[in-house]
């Protein structure tokens, strides 16, 4: 099974991401491919961190299920067959437009979309990283949009007002697509 996790920027993905893997051994993470330049405290396994040339020939090699583009950094998913672990749920933390793609692969995908509980809480939990203020407002604006396609591509929406009832709603979202292939 495919766990698509998405949702706006700085609304906690990264730490939920951490939770379910604590949690449940039968999810393996994918790593997806980044051109952007690493944070400041951010680990060397967050990202594949690539240049452009070395991103853009995996992908006219066909090497990614998913690729999205924000400002001027490119983001891409390997193929699941290039991911290791094949009796593992795969869980991909990417963007909504990513899911939309994984999804006309993959139609019984999970798809999941964590948010903040108010737009304030998303602006301070950017700032709070490191993100500076032309970046916050750029998140803000894309996580709107994300909302509105989110809910047209029929995305399962938790709030991340409380860590642990948010990854305890993501872990019974999965455990019943696990089930019966249905959530809701």
């Amino acid at each position: 099974m495919i766990i698509v996790l998405s949702g706006p920027g700085g609304v906690g993905k990264g730490t939920v991401v951490k939770r379910l893997l604590a949690r449940d051994d039968d999810i393996t993470l994918s790593r997806s491919w980044t051109t952007r330049p690493q944070r400041p405290g951010e680990t060397d396994d967050a990202y594949h961190f690539v240049d452009r040339a070395t991103f853009e020939a995996h992908l006219h090699s066909g090497g990614f299920i998913e690729t999205n583009q924000l400002a001027d950094c490119y983001y891409g998913t390997p193929l699941p067959k290039d991911l290791g672990d094949q009796d593992s749920d795969l869980l991909l933390e990417i963007e909504v437009n990513g899911g939309r793609q994984v999804r006309d692969v993959d139609p019984e995908v999970l798809l999941v979309f964590i948010d903040a509980p108010s737009l304030s809480e998303q602006r301070a939990r950017l700032r709070a990283r490191g993100d500076e203020e032309e970046h916050v407002e750029l998140r803000v604006e894309i996580g709107a949009a994300e909302r509105i396609e989110a809910e047209t591509l029929g995305y399962e929406r938790v709030i991340n007002d409380d860590l642990e009832r948010c990854v305890d709603e993501i872990e019974r979202l999965i455990n019943m697509h696990r089930n019966d292939g249905r959530v809701g």
